[in-house]
């Protein structure tokens, strides 16, 4: 696949469907990687194309790798500017009803006007999937793979970098050294910190290429790693009586390990931005039902930093939606017979099987033999909605793997300590946040009415709280409500918004584009109605028509910021709402709540979806 050019948009621009748009229409000879201008042919095969005859020497004449099941040899190719796969009926074949089915002279596909596929994606951040840079052009398993290892050697290089200069800083400062015989020499502390260190980090796995980049996994894995190295250098140092380790256990180690967490961070933002672009993207084959591949389609496309981008698919019938040969873009290239032929290339970086009838363990099985040897990874959808994490357990039952789903975490000694952290660090905020506070109360009082508002919430077991805001609105907002709900709601579902309300003041715009109305919630979080981080707190008024996966919110208290905020705030739909509330709520870990307030800063700055 080394020429092969996937485009999408107006002519010229890459994409990942392997078309030229025009007019909104990717046609066949597009798909096959060849222009409408590059199909004109007479009898003879000759190229008639507008400036065939003289392109010069530095043309690309290379044939393509072959897309069908199996390899074959290509067929005559015509000189173009950007060379495509390989044309013909071994290419065809996949395609479905209605596409790729004229043959113009020479083996090459005549562009049938009926047939088209969608235009390439046009979610948020989704600019191209690669491009063409040679033998070894991103987007293939080479190449994503060379990415993930290079990579994890810059994480780790970071790492190492950031513990030396922690180390080689406390021994040159002294910590540990001291008088008598429970001294001890910095300098032979600072080595056996930095061994312990490395060590853990190699046991916890925190250099595994497959949790880099991406959740909180790889955070909770290093965050590990530093704790069991003090923990260990503790232990050591009260065995052997030298007291001196103790500046090292609680200052430096901790220092160490948040430095190189924003040393992780730092490299992390490049990789996203980087995948944003298209760049070391690795190629997935969904299986599934249409529903399942679409689904999988637009899932990693509203997170292509996660590094996954389908560019086929597998289908039950082997024709895509309304058999037109392709799932939301992607082409579908055959049914799951075809599957063992399609994986055998090794074009693949993951295999993802998604619940599909007709599908067998057998037949699992086959396909994970298939694979062995190919650097291929099988993935498997259990079938589970916004499950993930430490609830799932594999049991298996005399060779039969099962998959334990444990309850989610909402009592014990982890929303113990959860509680806790909201308390200290609201207290903490409030204490940095005072002059804020003073100087925003100010202006709303200068601008007319009481500077605070409260309105009725429902929070934790359906429970009704006081919410406390700044005043963005007029004094009498409550009584205009009535009349604007007749009108336009810029909202979903039961949610109430107005992108444009006449009812919001100028200092509120502002207080609201940056959330600095919402400041007053941290007395909330101070009495215990309201956490840092939870589901969004509904009006009492809106809970008439939730289903019941909706209120399951309630189960947990609600909270200042949450998955809702730094995904979109009021821009989402209803259904996403709901469906980012149920993830919470069924995967809520310490680990999530730190990764969403560090997402909460920069969706404040950004401001998307506030009004």
């Amino acid at each position: 696949m080394a020429d092969e050019v996937l485009r999408v948009g107006m002519p010229g621009r890459t994409t990942h469907d392997g078309g030229d748009v025009t007019n909104g229409r990717a046609r066949v000879s597009e798909q096959t990687g060849l222009s409408q201008e590059d199909v004109r042919v007479d009898a003879s095969g000759r190229d008639r194309s507008p400036g065939a005859d003289d392109r010069g020497p530095g043309r690309d004449d290379r044939p393509g790798p072959p897309i069908g099941p199996a390899p074959v040899e290509p067929s005559p190719v015509v000189p173009t500017e950007h060379a495509g796969p390989p044309t013909g009926p071994p290419f065809t074949a996949g395609l479905g009803p209605g596409l790729g089915t004229g043959l113009g002279a020479g083996g090459l596909p005549v562009a049938d006007d009926g047939a088209f596929v969608e235009p390439a994606p046009t979610a948020p951040g989704f600019v191209r999937i690669w491009e063409d840079e040679g033998p070894e052009q991103p987007g293939s398993v080479a190449v994503a793979t060379s990415w993930q290892l290079k990579f994890a050697l810059a994480v780790a290089l970071s790492d190492l970098a950031t513990l030396a200069v922690c180390v080689l800083l406390g021994a040159w400062v002294g910590f540990g050294e001291g008088v008598g015989p429970q001294s001890s020499d910095p300098w032979m502390l600072g080595g056996a910190a930095a061994v312990l260190v490395t060590l853990a980090i190699v046991a916890c796995r925190a250099w595994d290429p497959r949790t880099l980049g991406q959740g909180a996994e790889e955070w909770s894995r290093l965050i590990r790693a530093f704790v069991s190295a003090a923990i260990v250098l503790g232990l050591a140092g009260l065995a052997f009586e030298r007291l001196g380790v103790r500046p090292w256990v609680f200052g430096v180690l901790p220092v160490a390990g948040l430095a190189a967490m924003a040393g992780r961070y730092m490299l992390r933002r490049w990789l996203h931005q980087a995948r944003k672009r298209g760049r070391g993207m690795l190629p997935v084959l969904a299986v599934g039902t249409e529903q399942a591949v679409r689904d999988l389609v637009e899932r990693t496309r509203r997170v292509p930093h996660m590094g996954w981008v389908v560019i086929a698919a597998c289908t039950p019938t082997g024709l895509g939606e309304e058999g037109q040969g392709h799932v939301a873009g992607v082409p579908v290239i055959g049914d799951l017979d075809d599957l063992s032929s399609s994986v055998g290339s090794g074009r693949y970086g993951v295999v993802a099987v998604a619940p599909t009838p007709g599908w067998s363990p057998k037949r699992l099985h086959r396909l994970a033999w298939d694979l062995e040897g190919t650097g291929s990874e099988l993935v498997v959808d259990p079938g589970l909605m916004e499950v993930a994490g430490p609830r799932l357990h594999v049991a298996p039952v005399d060779g039969l793997p099962l998959l334990r789903l444990t309850e989610p975490r909402l009592s014990g000694v982890p929303r113990v300590f959860k509680l806790m952290f909201d308390r200290i660090t609201t207290a903490a905020l409030l204490l940095l946040l005072l002059p804020v506070f003073a100087v925003i109360a100010v202006i709303v009082k200068l601008d007319g009415g009481p500077v605070f508002y409260r309105q009725t919430r429902v929070g934790q077991r359906g429970k009704t709280f006081r919410m406390i805001k700044f005043r963005s609105m007029v004094p009498d907002a409550d009584k205009l409500r009535e009349d604007l709900l007749a009108g336009t709601n810029d909202g979903s579902g039961p949610l109430f918004k107005l992108r444009k309300d006449p009812r919001v003041t100028r200092i509120g715009q502002l207080l609201r584009r940056y959330s600095l109305d919402e400041l007053p919630q941290l007395f909330n979080v101070i009495g215990g109605s309201m956490s840092l981080v939870g589901p969004r707190p509904p009006l009492p008024g809106e809970i008439d028509a939730y289903t019941d996966a909706a209120k399951r919110k309630f189960l947990v208290r609600p909270g200042m910021t949450g998955l809702w905020q730094v995904s979109g705030r009021s821009d989402l739909s209803w259904e996403e709402s709901v469906r980012l509330d149920l993830r919470y709520v069924e995967n809520w870990s310490p680990a999530m709540d730190l990764v969403i307030m560090w997402k909460t800063v920069s969706a404040v700055f950004r401001g998307d979806g506030a009004y």
